[in-house]
């Protein structure tokens, strides 16, 4: 049975239990248990919430940005080709989902195998390891030297979509096979030898995503967590979808008169309470990602202010 533990705070422990509600016997240390579509859901004292069953990925998805610290089930790589890291390949990554200022970037890169040792030296690697001057100087480099996709879900639409029961990770696999299904159009007929996604889900639950979806991206697909580090075309990806998404971050900054800060952290609450105080509560929809615990921090950090 699939299953996913989320690790929440008090406080989005008592919200949680408020939303799902008790059933009337409880397990040992449990303070709510509820069964939704798909799935049961049961909170712990300890800040612990159990999601058990076919939707655990899709309803865990939906409190992101709420955990204290999310442990999901880790998601099984798949066992790739030999010599994988010296094919053509068309990779894809994601950033943004994490951030509660800025959209969502996703893009899709093709690296023909022929460009590997080019493209090293040119500094595509692991863009964790990068800082963003760094990314800014490389992705630059990048726009005008391999083919790729990019694929900008900014606030408002965002903030549509997770409203209408959309969960995170669906909207992820959508904007993935759409930058894929993209680059696909853009480089035929060349065909890359395989395609490596940065894995957010397992395979089954990524292609459940798209059920609904006319043109879905399967010949040659693999998934594997920590892609940046498996093939040069996720790392260059990861650099151009980091890049847009700093770029957007500047047109946020200058809209808002002052620097929207990354992440999901304190600073954040401060800036959202500025944006509030500054103008309305009804900017944060343009800003922001509604659904995340700072929402509700930083009202109350106005309320204090």
């Amino acid at each position: 049975m699939s299953h996913t533990v989320l690790i929440v705070t008090n406080e989005i422990l008592k919200e949680m239990k408020n939303h799902y509600g008790i059933l009337a016997k409880l397990p040992a240390g449990a303070i709510f248990s509820a069964k939704v579509d798909g799935c049961s859901v049961t909170g712990y004292r300890s800040g612990k919430v159990l999601f058990q069953g076919r939707n655990a990925a899709q309803e865990s998805s939906k409190w992101a940005g709420k955990t204290a610290e999310p442990k999901k089930k880790a998601v099984s790589n798949a066992v790739l080709p030999d010599g994988f890291a010296a094919m053509s390949v068309m990779g894809s990554d994601e950033v943004g989902t994490g951030d509660y200022f800025g959209p969502i970037t996703v893009v899709a890169a093709y690296v023909e195998k022929s460009r590997i040792a080019e493209l090293k030296a040119l500094g595509v690697r692991d863009s964790k390891d990068m800082k963003d001057p760094e990314i800014v100087s490389v992705a630059k480099k990048l726009l005008k030297d391999i083919p790729y996709s990019l694929l900008i879900l900014r606030n408002e639409k965002y903030n549509d979509l997770q409203e209408s029961g959309m969960s995170q990770g669906k909207i992820k696999a959508l904007l993935h096979n759409q930058a894929l299904g993209k680059l696909h159009e853009k480089i035929t007929p060349v065909r890359p030898d395989a395609v490596l996604i940065d894995q957010f889900a397992e395979k089954t639950v990524y292609y459940r995503y798209l059920n609904e979806q006319k043109n879905i991206v399967r010949e040659n697909v693999f998934f594997s967590t920590k892609g940046e580090s498996i093939h040069l075309a996720v790392a260059a990806a990861s650099i151009l979808a980091r890049y847009a998404f700093l770029k957007e971050m500047d047109i946020l900054s200058e809209e808002a008169g002052f620097t929207i800060p990354k992440g999901a952290g304190a600073l954040v609450d401060k800036a959202a309470a500025r944006l509030m105080k500054t103008y309305d509560e009804s900017v944060l929809r343009h800003f922001t990602k509604l659904h995340f615990a700072n929402t509700g921090k930083a009202k109350n950090m106005l309320r204090e202010m």
